[in-house]
């Protein structure tokens, strides 16, 4: 039971670090190095180049719908116990993710040389994850549970599992850039961060297999614990005996009362599971934490670098957990306990080149200083090493009106077999995207995009002597639409 909730961002980010959304506007759709292009929508990748922006107010608006699925395997000798895996080890749990609307707000007022700026996005977060036959951590509790009353004529289990988790952190930035030259311009900005998240787990209609077919699972423990309690009142008569004679017991009855008594006390402890488990927590949250951009401009070349400062975030659970468990995972969704979920400090440094007219490249890297956050139960602690991105992109200009982009995205996470889990994870990746910008008018820009997420397979051994394994993987596909408008 171990490792029944582990971690809390089942619902986690689309593209970036850890808990970190950089996919905030369809203009990172299309091009994700955006982070030395000069557009509205470096408001959030780069805004002291918003600065350079033409004079008046600049409003964009941006859609997204982002479809995930998050693919556990795992390896487990308890499994071939379940009624529904046909005597199978492995077994395969899938979660689908869908985020029909994720909104992103970019808005700047230029006038002189100030830059007057705000977004809106969900930079962590941004839809529901559903397991409808749970997780792996969950049906290994019950096969354990299982094989350890076989000695009292358990053969097998069956079980129904659920686990969703459904997370948003709601963005806010407000900020402000100076134009100090016709090259240099400097930002300065408040990030706020409203997280808002629940999840809901469940084991239900527990059975155990015996000899004379499936039981539910509280039957069983009443036939069980009377069972055991009839033969520990016979062993303790039987010493009593003894006593009464003034004869030590013989040490093979001693024996056989330490062990009833044993097994007496397990069936207490399971007793606990005679309704399933049934959890329902809701977390809420708020953070603060400034922003620092640098943009610098030189012949065809562009560069800047950007400074979001760690945002302290503690999540409060309204949950159905009230008292402190035996099980420390379950401890983390207790009743108004305020549970550390950081959003890490990042860096983020970016070049374009114009080498042609109407073309730029566009270079880009992210370092997420995941260990040097606070996440419950120190689990930053376990990471490898901090998140780094690398990114590129080109764009072109193919005439007054129409420009199209593409690039790639290469994500390197610090994990490790001590920080996987299948309640939340990552596993490294590359994404493309591509898309068009098409100005109706000097006013009104439209814009289309798509982005996919290609993940690599992460295989982790928790105990090599028992068989068990899992292997992570994910998938990650988003399109979205929006529109530009300066008046």
């Amino acid at each position: 039971m171990a490792g029944l909730l582990l971690a809390s961002n089942v619902a986690t980010a689309m593209a970036g670090g850890i808990l970190t959304n950089t996919n905030q506007s369809v203009s990172f759709l299309r091009n994700p190095a955006r982070d030395a292009a000069i557009g509205l929508d470096g408001v959030y990748s780069n805004p002291a180049g918003v600065a350079f922006l033409s004079e008046g107010l600049h409003l964009g608006f941006n859609w997204q719908y982002a479809h995930q699925t998050r693919t556990i395997t795992s390896t487990n000798p308890l499994f071939a116990l379940g009624r529904k895996n046909g005597g199978q080890q492995t077994k395969t749990f899938e979660g689908v993710a869908d985020a029909p609307i994720i909104p992103s707000l970019q808005a700047a007022y230029n006038k002189g040389p100030w830059s007057f700026q705000f977004n809106f996005s969900i930079p962590g977060g941004g839809g529901k994850c559903e397991f409808d036959e749970g997780l792996g951590s969950f049906e290994s509790v019950v096969g354990n549970i299982a094989n350890s009353l076989k000695p009292l004529g358990a053969q097998g289990y069956d079980m129904d599992g659920y686990m969703q988790g459904r997370q948003y952190y709601f963005g806010f930035q407000l900020g402000a850039a100076y134009k100090v030259n016709a090259n240099l311009s400097l930002y300065g900005g408040m990030r706020i961060l409203y997280g808002d998240a629940s999840y809901k787990a469940k084991i239900s209609n527990i059975m155990v297999n015996t000899a004379g077919g499936y039981v539910d699972f509280s039957s069983f423990m009443q036939q069980a614990t009377a069972t055991v309690d009839g033969g520990l009142a016979k062993v303790n008569a039987g010493i009593a005996q003894y006593e009464a004679a003034g004869v030590a017991a013989p040490a093979e009855l001693v024996a056989q009362q330490q062990q009833l008594q044993g097994t007496l006390q397990s069936l207490n402890t399971l007793q606990k599971y005679n309704e399933g488990v049934n959890l329902l927590c809701d977390q809420s949250g708020i953070g603060f934490s400034p922003v620092l951009g640098v943009d610098y401009k030189i012949g065809d070349f562009n560069f800047a670098l950007k400074y979001d400062f760690k945002t302290p975030m503690r999540m409060k659970n309204k949950s159905t957990v009230n008292e402190a468990s035996e099980i420390p995972a379950v401890n983390k969704f207790r009743d108004g306990e305020k549970v550390d979920e950081d959003a890490p400090a990042l860096l983020a440094v970016g070049a374009q080149w114009q080498f042609l007219p109407g073309w730029r490249l566009d270079l880009g890297y992210h370092h997420f200083f995941d260990k040097n956050a606070t996440w419950y139960g120190n689990t930053q602690d376990l990471l490898d090493h901090d998140t780094n991105e690398f990114l590129g992109g080109v764009e072109w200009d193919i005439n007054d009106r129409l420009t199209v982009s593409g690039g790639l995205q290469l994500t390197r996470y610090g994990m490790s077999d001590t920080y996987m889990n299948d309640m939340s994870f990552v596993v490294d990746s590359y994404t493309f995207g591509f898309g068009a910008d098409y100005r109706v008018s000097d006013r009104l820009t439209l814009r289309a995009a798509y982005f996919q997420t290609n993940y690599e397979d992460y295989n982790r051994t928790n105990h090599p002597a028992a068989g068990v394994n899992d292997s992570f993987t994910r998938t990650n596909n988003v399109f979205g639409l929006g529109c530009e408008v300066t008046l």
